[in-house]
């Protein structure tokens, strides 16, 4: 079986010869999200967020003290409409489902660069279990996270991905997830490039996420 790594590697050589992210125009998406630095805020200790995908719905819950830097970045990408649309462009059968390149390739680009410092591995990679996809180098997680099919604790662990929330409802949507393309699936510096008509095109049966979003927090609504 290829490295989990070889998909990513690739990525970050070709991403290395992209052009530079341009300044948001009417038809490169929405000024905060071509400015990363822009979205820092801190997430809630606890929250839920919501993903409605082609073959479903799944919710996510998030653990702030699990992995705070990862748990505020992946808390603004969904809260900012990052993931929408996006594709699973990458799931291998018994290991993992991996997201979190933009459709639009002027957004993907302009976050290329937005690198994270590492978090400690606080939580195991159990299955359903929530992490931000890196290079070997580390601080590299940008905006690609990854669901652990099953326990990968024994091999991600001690290679420092950690996670910072887990599938609390729908894991059976994510079993269902398109993954007949496998780690043999589309071209991460086409995607870069061309965004979802690339994948549409070439990968029809991948699955993708209508819209992901933060759930108010229980109770939020209640009046006292």
């Amino acid at each position: 079986m290829k490295s989990f790594f070889a998909t990513i590697v690739l990525c970050s050589s070709l991403l290395a010869q992209a052009p530079p992210a341009k300044k948001a125009t009417s038809g490169g998406g929405p000024p905060s999200l071509m400015n990363p630095a822009s979205l820092r805020a801190k997430a809630p200790d606890v929250f839920k967020a919501e993903f409605t995908t082609t073959k479903g719905t799944f919710i996510v819950e998030v653990h702030r003290d699990w992995a705070p830097i990862g748990a505020d970045r992946f808390y603004n990408l969904v809260k900012n409409g990052f993931y929408d649309e996006a594709s699973f462009f990458r799931v291998v059968p018994n290991f993992v489902v991996q997201f979190g390149m933009n459709a639009k390739p002027a957004i993907t680009q302009a976050w290329e660069k937005a690198n994270l410092r590492d978090d400690p591995v606080k939580q195991s990679n159990k299955r359903g279990y929530l992490c931000f996809a890196a290079t070997q180098s580390p601080n590299t997680r940008t905006t690609q996270v990854f669901i652990n099919l099953k326990d990968n604790g024994g091999s991600l662990d001690p290679q420092g991905f950690a996670p910072f929330g887990n599938v609390t409802e729908g894991m059976e949507v994510v079993d269902k997830l398109y993954s007949g393309y496998g780690d043999n699936g589309p071209d991460q510096g086409r995607i870069t490039a061309q965004g979802k008509p690339y994948l549409d095109k070439g990968f029809p049966k991948s699955d993708s996420i209508n819209t992901a979003k933060v759930l108010p927090a229980e109770g939020a609504g209640d009046k006292k």
